[in-house]
């Protein structure tokens, strides 16, 4: 993985984000361990992708996900 040269913390909070012109859906977590994963479903043909980034924000691992995009109970349309 690149690290862009001398790039800034960014902080974006827990969330999904179903982007319904490409049919994606983006879903930020913090994890217990302080990691933090970016999970990437759609109609993908082998199943969506995750990221886990380290307490540095650099990319610490990655895999594949065969199943569906969870919907959390708080999920709900912006009003």
């Amino acid at each position: 993985m690149a690290v862009k040269p001398h790039g800034l913390d960014c902080r974006i909070k827990e969330q999904i984000i179903e982007d319904e012109v490409s049919g994606l859906t983006l879903q930020f977590d913090a994890l217990p361990d302080g990691t933090f994963r970016l999970k990437i479903s759609g109609d993908f043909p082998f199943g969506g992708r995750d990221w886990i980034f380290n307490s540095e924000g650099e990319e610490a691992g990655g895999g594949v996900g065969t199943c569906c995009t969870p919907r959390p109970s708080w999920l709900s349309a912006i009003p």
